[in-house]
C-alpha cells in the first residue's frame, strides 16, 4: 500500500468522485465540480489529507479543509475534518486511522492550531479513542419560528471557539454547488439559510457581521432548523424547541483536537457554532 498527499488536479478529483460513489451509493453530491469547489476554490487554503493506493487503485481517501477560527482568544488557522472514504474491498484494515494520523501530523507541521469536526454517534467513539479528539458537546437541534432570540453575544476573543469568516470565505461557503447558501440582512444581523428537509424547513444561522445578500434563492420560511451551539451565557432558544433525540436521524457531536500547547481542550460552555461551520447542508 502506498500513501500519498491528496492532489487536486482534474484526474484525481474524478478518482475521488468515483471512490465516493462506490462507498456511498445514491449520494449525489460528490461530483468533481463539488470537490473542486471544496478542495480548490477555498480561499482559506488547499486541502490537507492523504490517499492510500493499492497499485493504481485508490483504496482510501481522507481530507481536511483549512479554515480560520477564534480559539481561546486568538484568531488562528484550523482544519475542518471532512471527507473520508475507504473502498469496500479495503475496509477493516485500519486505513482511515493511518490516513488521519498522517493528515494531522501534516497539519501540525503546516502551522495549524487544531482540527475540528462534527461526528455522528457511530463515528464519535473512534475519533475520541483512536485519534485523540475531545468530545466537546452534542449539537443542539431545534425547530423554531423567525430569528434566533439570544442575549448579546460575547466578543469572539472571549469565546473558546468560533469560526472566523472573511468576506471571501463567506462568499465561497454560500457558493456550494450542491446546496447553495442564501443570505440577507435583518435588524443588523446577517441571516443564512440552506435546504435541509425541503423548502419548508431550511437550516438557519445568523452572524453579527454583514454579508452580501444573495438574491434569487427561495424565500426564507418562518419555520427554521437550528443545528449548532451558542454560549451558555447567551443561549435562550425561547422561540426554538429542541427536537427529541428519538426523532433525530443521527445526533451530531462537535469534536476537536488541539495541535497547540496553549489549548488543552475547548470549554463547552463558550462555543458559537452553526450549520455554516461544517458540511451538513
Amino acid at each position: 500500500m502506498r500513501f500519498a498527499p491528496v492532489q487536486v488536479d482534474h484526474d484525481h478529483l474524478a478518482r475521488y468522485s468515483d471512490l465516493f460513489g462506490a462507498c456511498f451509493p445514491g449520494v449525489a453530491k460528490f461530483t468533481p465540480a463539488y470537490l473542486s469547489w471544496l478542495y480548490v476554490d477555498n480561499p482559506d487554503g488547499q486541502p490537507v489529507g492523504f490517499d492510500a493506493w493499492d497499485g493504481e487503485r485508490l483504496a482510501a481517501h481522507y481530507v481536511c479543509v483549512p479554515a480560520r477560527a477564534w480559539v481561546e482568544g486568538r484568531e488562528v488557522p484550523v482544519l475542518l475534518s471532512l471527507n473520508t472514504a475507504t473502498h469496500p474491498d479495503y475496509q477493516g484494515k485500519g486505513l482511515f486511522t493511518k490516513l488521519a494520523a498522517m493528515t494531522f501530523e501534516a497539519g501540525m507541521a503546516g502551522g495549524y492550531d487544531g482540527v475540528y469536526g462534527v461526528a455522528n454517534a457511530n463515528s464519535t467513539p473512534g475519533f475520541v479513542r483512536k485519534l485523540g479528539f475531545q468530545l466537546v458537546r452534542p449539537l443542539e437541534a431545534r425547530i423554531g419560528l423567525g430569528a434566533l432570540r439570544h442575549a448579546p453575544k460575547a466578543p469572539a476573543r472571549e469565546l473558546s471557539f468560533e469560526r472566523s469568516w472573511s468576506d471571501a470565505a463567506l462568499a465561497w461557503r454560500c457558493a456550494n454547488p450542491h446546496n447553495p447558501v442564501w443570505s440577507r440582512s435583518r435588524d443588523g444581523r446577517s441571516q443564512f439559510h440552506a435546504a435541509a428537509f425541503g423548502a419548508g424547513l431550511p437550516a438557519y444561522a445568523e452572524l453579527e457581521q454583514p454579508a452580501a445578500p444573495r438574491a434569487g434563492g427561495p424565500m426564507l420560511s418562518p419555520l427554521r432548523l437550528f443545528i449548532g451551539l451558542a454560549p451558555d451565557a447567551s443561549s435562550r432558544y425561547g422561540n426554538y424547541l429542541s427536537i427529541p433525540m428519538r426523532l433525530r436521524p443521527s445526533p451530531l457531536n462537535l469534536i476537536y483536537r488541539s495541535f497547540s500547547a496553549r489549548v488543552g481542550a475547548l470549554d463547552p460552555s463558550r462555543i458559537q457554532f452553526s450549520f455554516l461551520d461544517f458540511d451538513a447542508y
